[in-house]
């Protein structure tokens, strides 16, 4: 592969992780103090919208397996078709409507549109990596500039959101000291802009997602013209397609891809908890709302700088002991909660990004190597691979939809109240345990279940020898 065909296939899927890390770091905040929904219905915006694309998951897996090859590919027509959809619904979630009972369907059912819409991009967009090369070298490669390019465009969705909406919610009076003997009026003093601004939320709001939708276009015109999909690079002409249904049964008996999704559903959990409610937390617990957004920058530089590092360190040292930086963030981020600290802020987001890096590159880096075990024990099968890459995104959606619903009900249970300056004692705890304690026990979780991954470095290259006297 050249080092443009690697680069035009990353920056096809940079959009989709510029709109969802605009979404993941302030699209609760967005519903919470700016179209003044109730914690409980923000939950339920989130929960479902996720499940929503969890759900599209194995149904964009199941067509996309049916689907025949074209003159520009079996992959590439879904990518193209379903952009301009994923762009106005977009567009229209960050819409505030005049009406103010309807807003939680309004939201709800442009949440569920994009995130449906994203999964018919991003599912065959992760599968097109068992088609650009039959090289596992090759396949790393391109999959680590992926990574690369994809937390550059986390970094820009959250920056460019960041920068454009910081003023949304910012108050001067919010960021005065309060008095010793803190009264409820301070409590209870909106700290959103008036809507009567000419530079209100809502053209704020806007004005970012049009950027955004910018950003689509652009990419998929990069990944069309510069990526050349391969037909199944494995099969024999003998060989044929696995049924969907017979395909998804025999993945879900497959060891190493049962243990690799189960692991990563824990870890992707938690980073999407820490996502969600660091802008949160930043507000409200730890008194840094005038440096959330450049605490999140700096998240994201890290995160994008030091994938290159980690992708040579899985290459040398191999990728379950890479998985150990996903713990790093752990006590840096219990030191944050306990030393609300602007100094400490800062060092523990650049240590976080290191983490989030690291839990970014290896799930898609050790999915191929699992589909290529799984082949080596099914040689007269094909079209699987969507079958692998469909059901692991369902579960990690799903996973983190059902996380990001219980965070947002702890927060109405708590009784947080939208555009305050200062939020309840009960609601200040909720938001420590969802950055410290929940998170910590999550990633815990997921790598002692990666410890029994069965795909060492001495197998895999047994795979691939085996792999290419098949071929």
């Amino acid at each position: 592969l050249s080092i443009c065909s690697k680069l035009c296939y990353a920056i096809g899927g940079a959009p989709n992780q510029v709109a969802g890390s605009a979404a993941a770091f302030f699209l609760q905040i967005y519903l919470l103090d700016i179209a003044h929904i109730t914690p409980f219905h923000a939950s339920l915006v989130l929960f479902i919208g996720k499940a929503s694309g969890a759900v599209t998951d194995p149904v964009a897996g199941f067509f996309i397996s049916k689907s025949r090859w074209t003159k520009i590919g079996r992959l590439m027509p879904w990518m193209l078709a379903c952009t301009p959809f994923t762009i106005v619904s977009y567009f229209f979630m960050w819409y505030l409507p005049p009406f103010v009972s309807g807003r939680v369907a309004w939201y709800l059912t442009f949440y569920c549109l994009f995130q449906a819409l994203t999964t018919l991009f991003q599912v065959p967009y992760s599968a097109l990596t068992m088609f650009l090369s039959t090289d596992q070298k090759e396949r790393d490669s391109a999959t680590a500039y992926r990574m690369t390019v994809e937390v550059l465009g986390t970094l820009i969705g959250a920056a460019l959101q960041g920068q454009i909406v910081a003023s949304a919610h910012v108050s001067h009076h919010c960021t005065v000291n309060p008095p010793v003997n803190t009264t409820d009026s301070w409590h209870d003093t909106p700290g959103f802009p008036d809507p009567s601004d000419p530079l209100s939320h809502q053209v704020i709001y806007m004005i970012a997602a049009g950027v955004i939708g910018g950003v689509y276009l652009l990419g998929i015109v990069i990944l069309f013209l510069g990526v050349k999909e391969i037909d199944d690079p494995y099969a024999l002409n003998s060989d044929r397609a696995i049924p969907f249904c017979k395909g998804l049964g025999l993945t879900m008996k497959h060891g190493p891809y049962v243990k690799l999704t189960a692991s990563f559903l824990l870890i992707s959990t938690a980073v999407q908890l820490e996502q969600s409610n660091f802008v949160l937390f930043c507000t409200y617990a730890a008194n840094l709302r005038n440096h959330f957004q450049y605490l999140v920058v700096t998240i994201l530089v890290s995160a994008a700088v030091s994938i290159p590092f980690w992708q040579k360190f899985l290459q040398r040292f191999g990728k379950k002991c890479a998985a150990c930086g996903i713990s790093w963030m752990i006590p840096f981020a219990v030191m944050l909660v306990t030393i609300p600290n602007l100094i400490l802020a800062y060092f523990v987001a650049f240590v976080s990004g290191l983490s989030i890096a690291a839990s970014l590159l290896l799930p898609w880096s050790m999915l191929p190597d699992v589909v290529d075990n799984f082949r080596l024990q099914n040689p007269h099968g094909k079209g699987y691979e969507t079958i692998f890459y469909s059901s692991y995104v369902f579960f990690t959606k799903m996973s983190a939809g059902i996380g990001l619903g219980i965070s947002a009900a702890g927060l109405e249970f708590t009784g947080y109240k939208p555009g305050i300056c200062r939020q309840s004692n009960d609601v200040i705890l909720t938001l420590k345990i969802l950055i410290g304690a929940v998170p910590a026990i999550l990633i815990l979780g997921g790598l002692f279940i990666l410890l029994f991954y069965p795909i060492t470095e001495e197998s895999r290259k047994e795979t691939k020898l085996a792999l290419e006297v098949l071929r």
